[in-house]
């Protein structure tokens, strides 16, 4: 079903905020794909002390745009390497726009990304951050694989109660920054990006603060790419040091689920014992069969843990545990309960 809504596309303002790093020839496709947008919004680069002629480039273009009448792109360069986390702080308090819409360096955007997000945002404004499919590309910007959809239909809202419970159980995947788009304001409240978690789950953890302030929409639409290469900042950090990140993450998580969802919680060791579980397969898919057999047990003799990879990797087939997905529609809201687990 189509999601128009002119008076909200008219009205809405989104900000693009670019982060960058020493990755000029990248950063160029990520500016291309903001300035290409269907829906006017302005786009902001922060570069965080680049020394590869980042800042000639950006403001050699940004003085060709405004000689055409285009004052869309604004260029900031932080005093000193600020990291990650505090770079995107610095554009996000920069922009002007009701709505963020961050992009790393590496990633880009389809052209309709903004105008289809505008669109469903605009049908529930009680929403204070959305998300979309995502394709994976290499290098050559071929693509790889787009991330699985969330639920069904084209686009849906999941109330504020129930997104912690999701996301515990990564049935509510917000997914990378190039995937989502948020309110400034719940932003701003959430009290921004963790810089203590510098590139290592700080997305996550912005989703999960910011989603205290109102409800989540999700897009079953492929609106923006993702490079996987060797290059990106998350492929730099060891894998015991992911897993303890996603540990103390999921605790925060699993503090913030709704009274609603309590009695349904699996008990938080259980949590930890699935969490070293994935990440031993995943070192060993790596070849890490030292780090694989460290966190293998004794995570192994936890029966939840198990079912709890199982609902992660298949969960179509694992056993039902519902919480309601509600339809947008642009004549009304309609409920419908689907489920998830």
């Amino acid at each position: 079903m189509e999601l128009g809504c002119s008076a909200g596309k008219k009205n809405m303002k989104f900000s693009i905020v670019i982060t960058t790093y020493n990755r000029l020839t990248l950063l160029r496709r990520a500016i291309d794909s903001a300035l290409a947008q269907t829906m006017p919004c302005e786009v902001i680069v922060v570069d965080d002390c680049s020394s590869d002629g980042t800042q000639a480039y950006i403001q050699e273009r940004c003085e060709a745009l405004e000689r055409a009448g285009d004052q869309r792109l604004i260029y900031q360069r932080n005093c000193s390497n600020l990291g990650h986390s505090r770079t995107v702080n610095a554009g996000v308090a920069l922009a002007t726009g009701e709505w963020i819409k961050l992009l790393d360096d590496d990633d880009y955007l389809a052209p309709n990304c903004l105008e289809e997000m505008g669109k469903a945002i605009a049908l529930h404004p009680q929403a204070v951050i959305c998300s979309c499919q995502a394709a994976q590309v290499d290098a050559n910007e071929v693509e790889i694989s787009i991330t699985k959809k969330v639920g069904s239909g084209k686009a849906f809202y999941i109330p504020q109660e129930d997104i912690h419970y999701g996301m515990l159980f990564e049935q509510v995947p917000f997914g990378t920054p190039v995937q989502v788009a948020f309110s400034r304001d719940a932003f701003l409240k959430s009290g921004g990006w963790d810089s203590g978690l510098d590139a290592n789950f700080d997305d996550i953890d912005s989703w999960i603060k910011i989603a205290q302030f109102g409800d989540a929409i999700f897009l079953n639409a492929c609106l923006a790419y993702r490079r996987l290469w060797c290059g990106a900042y998350n492929q730099k950090l060891s894998l015991q040091k992911r897993l303890y990140t996603n540990i103390l993450i999921k605790e925060k998580i699993y503090s913030l689920v709704s009274e609603k969802h309590q009695p349904d919680l699996p008990k938080l060791q259980d949590i930890h014992a699935y969490l070293k579980l994935h990440w031993s397969i995943v070192a060993l898919k790596k070849g890490n069969l030292l780090n694989a057999t460290k966190n293998f047990f004794p995570a192994s003799f936890s029966p939840m843990a198990w079912k709890l990879l199982a609902i992660a990797a298949l969960p179509r087939f694992s056993k039902k545990i519902f919480f309601p997905q509600r339809q947008l529609d642009s004549n009304n809201l309609a409920l419908e309960r689907i489920f998830f687990l």
